[in-house]
């Protein structure tokens, strides 16, 4: 797979596909796959997700070949191209959930999936063709929220849901979050992370003991999938997002933290991006970059072996 080259073609040019690369279904050699989920009926106050794969593709025309921090031409080395988006069914969550659980386990039984969100309920759906293509796998969860509550509004699936969904339905094996800031609604959100098996970092701890996190995190046996919401880092940063809490990691140390895992990967995630509420497409450009450079340590890992 060919990646456009600026200096052929200007970057505003040419149909928009993740960093500019080919947009096919045919995964033949293909060890990276842009994949895209427009959806945000999951949502709990601000909507907007649904438009974050294209804008994320827009946000993505800068990337270049090259990653120097990494020294890989992940693109290159890694085949990828773009899939293009899941046919989502807006107004029933539990039809998405099931025709995106269809296409990730397409998908996942071929290549490694880099997902662009749509809100955060998709990865329910996501853990749940994980679970079929590699069994129970350990979940990197980063973000401001802890997203394992019961329900809203007596409802069982929403973003802010699904991580004890997938716990309950016995998706996972270890989990460690990393960022997490947000006000909650009581001191029994705490318990439950213990409850829930559930091992937590806070945005003040993942500043003050970033290499002590990263080792717990790069300690982890067995396949492993990264679930980031863009909210974990701080609106100043990337205000495009749908439940935004200040306080949180500055673009620099969220793409410091993802240069250095070095996991058995299956898959990794970008959500909540809501260009509605983007300023300049910050939000949308360090999410295409977040992806970027998930895809550069995948190529990276695979180089060594």
């Amino acid at each position: 797979m060919r990646q456009i080259d600026a200096r052929e073609s200007p970057r505003f040019a040419q149909i928009s596909t993740f960093a500019r690369l080919p947009l096919t279904q045919d995964l033949s050699d293909v060890k990276a796959a842009f994949f895209g989920i427009p959806f945000d009926d999951g949502t709990t106050y601000r909507t907007g997700p649904r438009f974050g794969p294209s804008s994320i593709r827009q946000g993505s025309r800068l990337l270049r070949k090259y990653n120097p921090f990494a020294d890989v031409e992940p693109f290159e080395q890694l085949n990828a191209c773009d899939w293009g988006d899941v046919n989502t069914v807006p107004g029933y969550i539990e039809d998405t959930f099931t025709v995106i659980k269809r296409d990730m386990k397409s998908v996942a039984s071929k290549t490694i999936p880099f997902t662009a969100g749509g809100d955060h309920s998709i990865a329910l759906p996501i853990l749940r063709a994980m679970n079929e293509v590699h069994g129970k796998v350990n979940l990197v969860h980063l973000d401001s929220h802890y997203d394992f509550w019961d329900n809203y509004w007596g409802k069982k699936y929403t973003h802010g849901t699904w991580l004890r969904r997938a716990r309950e339905e016995g998706l996972l094996n270890e989990v460690i979050q990393v960022g997490i800031r947000a006000s909650i609604y009581g001191k029994e959100d705490i318990e439950d992370s213990k409850k829930l098996g559930i091992i937590y970092y806070t945005t003040n701890t993942t500043k003050s003991e970033t290499d002590s996190i990263i080792r717990h995190v790069n300690s982890l046996k067995g396949k492993t999938y990264v679930s980031l919401d863009i909210d974990v880092v701080d609106p100043a940063f990337a205000p495009g997002t749908g439940t935004p809490e200040v306080g949180g990691l500055s673009s620099f140390e969220i793409m410091d933290l993802v240069r250095k895992f070095d996991l058995n990967v299956v898959g990794m995630e970008v959500v909540e991006v809501s260009p509605p509420y983007d300023l300049s497409e910050l939000t949308s450009m360090l999410a295409a970059n977040l992806l970027y450079e998930g895809m550069s340590t995948l190529a990276k890992r695979m180089e060594r072996k």
